[in-house]
């Protein structure tokens, strides 16, 4: 059974609820809800779709659901999760990969278990290749010349990436999607990570930083890794070197980057994702200033391409997204889904 929910005007008080079957799933874009009414008949599960974000006011609505599910972009802090708590509800799901947007710690003091679902692999993994070869080839500056008619060749020469060593920052199921892609291109590849790397040279990331052409990055962001690369990681690189990051903004310190491309020791940056983000992605800004002056200053670098944190905006990857949140509710009711 599918059914919507709005906010109330006045919240009743809070009552401890028993965890029943179903999903709450706040904040659905439109083909999520679409695709979560498709699918849940099939999967037997009940879904509440509830087009707000979770809140402390919308938490309401999940009052005597087993699990609740939210997108990337919501933060979710100290009130929504007491409120959530409140209304009984024990499981909170992402619709990501990274959790860095809940609080996890204070989710489990609160009994509430938090996990994330996984999706293609390759969504995220195809987005890092384009970026890598677009500031490769310093695709920005000509795209931009010639939507102003404008055909001549400018510029420096692009690189081939066959002739350049990639570092891979993170091996784990999106780094090493991207590894088999870069492989095709006869480059040599530098990995670090904690777990072995396969076939590519596994490295310290201080040898990875002096010696890669390009740094990608594919590692969580937690607490140990927030400014991967800060100022001293940052100057270690190569000099001429790119980077691309494709993970979690906070992975580098954005003033010590801007530092860097301005004054010309980095060649270029491809990001999809960027410290302040959130004040900035997924909003038509018009001819108005950024929110945010790093990215501001970030944005109108002709060697660096930013995207608004869409690698994992495919098809592909919805449908797994929506189908691994109904599977996750089967597991937690003790049933499977043929």
């Amino acid at each position: 059974m599918i059914s919507t929910a709005r906010t109330p005007d006045r919240l009743p008080p809070s009552q401890p609820a028993h965890p029943a079957h179903g999903i709450a799933a706040f904040g659905c874009s439109p083909d999520e809800a679409r695709l979560f009414r498709e699918l849940a008949p099939a999967f037997g599960v009940d879904v509440t779709l509830v087009e707000d974000a979770l809140d402390e006011r919308t938490a309401l609505l999940a009052a005597g659901r087993r699990l609740v599910s939210v997108g990337h972009r919501t933060t979710i802090g100290d009130a929504t999760l007491r409120a959530l708590a409140d209304a009984g509800v024990h499981h909170l799901s992402t619709r990501s990969t990274g959790r860095d947007h809940i609080d996890v710690e204070l989710a489990a003091r609160l009994g509430i278990c938090v996990g994330g679902v996984s999706y293609s692999r390759g969504s995220v993994a195809d987005h890092t290749l384009m970026l890598m070869l677009m500031v490769l080839r310093n695709a920005r500056p000509s795209v931009l010349r010639t939507n102003r008619n404008d055909f001549r060749l400018d510029g420096p020469r692009a690189r081939e990436l066959g002739d350049l060593t990639v570092g891979v920052v993170g091996a784990g199921r999106i780094g090493s999607a991207v590894i088999e892609r870069v492989r095709g291109f006869g480059c040599r590849i530098l990995v670090h990570d904690r777990s072995p790397a396969g076939h590519a040279e596994r490295v310290g990331l201080d040898t990875l930083l002096a010696q890669s052409d390009v740094v990608t990055l594919h590692a969580p962001l937690t607490g140990d890794s927030r400014h991967l690369l800060d100022a001293s990681g940052i100057a270690a690189m190569k000099p001429g070197a790119v980077l691309v990051n494709t993970a979690r903004g906070a992975l580098v310190d954005t003033a010590a980057l801007l530092e860097a491309l301005e004054d010309g020791r980095l060649g270029g940056a491809a990001l999809d994702v960027v410290e302040g983000e959130e004040r900035v992605f997924y909003r038509d800004h018009g001819s108005r200033p950024l929110p945010d002056a790093l990215i501001q200053r970030l944005h109108a670098l002709p060697n660096v391409i930013i995207t608004p944190h869409s690698g994992y905006y495919t098809g592909h990857a919805l449908d797994d997204v929506v189908r691994n949140t109904l599977r996750t509710c089967l597991e937690l009711e003790g049933r499977t889904h043929a």
